[in-house]
């Protein structure tokens, strides 16, 4: 059974730099895809970024693109998301999830964490 456990969330204003941490009790972790994903109120779940722990090839969302950045630790089986110059509409419930598939649908995002809350104030 594989669990992830996040953490690092919480109440920032505008400009903060927080970092987040996610860590899976998963046997291989370094040939999985690790990802950070948020749900603001009302909306849709959506991709944040993604990290390949295997080569280290990463993905970012368009609206977070230079000011986050995922990172894994794989000796600690643990995937981070630095977030730089928050702002208000960063404002979500924060999850990692994992997949062994390397270009995976939403779907196949097999193991979810139970979510973290950060919250941006302007």
């Amino acid at each position: 059974q594989v669990q992830l456990v996040e953490a690092g969330g919480g109440l920032g204003q505008a400009g903060g730099s927080p970092r987040l941490s996610c860590a899976a009790s998963i046997r291989t972790f370094s040939t999985y895809v690790m990802g950070w994903f948020r749900q603001a109120p009302g909306k849709e779940r959506t991709t944040v970024a993604a990290i390949n722990s295997s080569t280290g090839n990463t993905y970012y969302a368009a609206s977070v693109k230079g000011r986050f950045t995922i990172s894994r630790d794989n000796a600690k089986n643990t995937v981070y998301l630095q977030m730089n110059s928050l702002k208000p509409e960063d404002t979500a419930v924060y999850y990692c999830a994992v997949t062994p598939h390397t270009r995976p649908t939403y779907e196949e995002w097999g193991y979810w964490g139970q979510g973290t809350q950060v919250t941006v104030s302007s």
